[in-house]
């Protein structure tokens, strides 16, 4: 069986879980396939564990939680040194952060010091502790949930850290037939207990190699280049899409082509992440009252498709 036979039936067993939102799992396994990070902005209660949860287990990966809080310490994330007596020697005793799928519970409650703890293992795939550095297993993906900024007891992250997500999403409540489900008492949990694994590390990163080799051709070049250039010259926008945040766009626009069985990028995919990867990486003008999710939509739907 080829390895996009194993996603697909992947991201199939996660749609029997996570009721009603097919287009948030196939951002989510877009995130994990173009080697980025996931960023959930919602509520409490509307799935974002069992989100994260749920996709390393369909895929095979080893996955751990993280509760952020405001007494968390950096060490708590990537681990420390211990001394060991027997021997008389430190020994380095590995944090949940050497997971292959890591849950950033409610990153935003925690300070910014032990955010940061994230910034160089997100970007680099490597730990630094007392002068040593350590990798982490691969493939690596975090997926971060952020409470609104209006609740109490949150710290927002700042902008060098939004833009190592790849993606921001907001999952939403259910539509009628999955809340209907729910309140029937079928558990989305209970799922979980029959759910098996259709990957495995191999088949992921054979994915994610597959995908970087995507052609993209010169007219959906063209065409992602207007719409960065567009987000910098937008005029409710102070700050367009960096570099980064470019590439991010051509790579998430590959795994979407890639999930669909193309070797190739159309213009569809692009349309397809467009939103997800862009909103939180632009800053809209104080006096402007659009939000940025807004204001990305409407350049995609002024931007010519040829």
């Amino acid at each position: 069986m080829t390895v996009h036979f194993h996603i697909n039936a992947a991201q199939t067993q996660l749609n029997s879980v996570i009721m009603g939102k097919p287009k948030i799992i196939q951002l989510a396994l877009i995130g994990l396939l173009a080697q980025g990070h996931l960023l959930i902005e919602d509520q409490p209660g509307v799935g974002k564990t069992l989100l994260a949860t749920s996709l390393a287990y369909c895929l095979g990966l080893q996955t751990a939680r993280i509760q952020f809080t405001s007494d968390l310490m950096p060490s708590d994330i990537t681990g420390m040194q211990i001394y060991r007596k027997d021997c008389e020697q430190f020994e380095f005793r590995q944090g949940p952060l050497f997971n292959q799928v890591l849950l950033a519970d409610e990153i935003n409650r925690a300070p910014s010091k032990s955010q940061s703890a994230l910034l160089q293992a997100m970007e680099e795939r490597i730990v630094s502790i007392d002068g040593n550095q350590y990798a982490l297993p691969q493939p690596f993906f975090v997926i971060a949930t952020q409470n609104p900024l209006s609740q109490i007891g949150t710290f927002p992250l700042p902008e060098s850290q939004l833009d190592r997500f790849l993606m921001c999403l907001s999952i939403g409540l259910p539509n009628a037939n999955a809340e209907r489900q729910l309140l029937a008492g079928i558990s989305p949990r209970e799922y979980l207990l029959s759910l098996r694994p259709h990957c495995d590390t191999a088949i992921v990163i054979a994915a994610q190699t597959q995908v970087a080799a995507i052609h993209l051709s010169d007219t959906v070049l063209d065409y992602l280049q207007q719409l960065i250039a567009a987000t910098r010259n937008h005029l409710a926008l102070s700050q367009g899409l960096s570099p980064r945040g470019a590439q991010a766009l051509a790579i998430s626009s590959k795994a979407c082509a890639w999930l669909d069985g193309r070797d190739y990028v159309i213009l569809d995919d692009v349309q397809t992440v467009w939103t997800a990867v862009t909103a939180h990486r632009v800053t809209t003008k104080n006096n402007i009252y659009l939000d940025a999710i807004t204001i990305c939509q409407n350049i995609l739907n002024d931007t010519p498709l040829s």
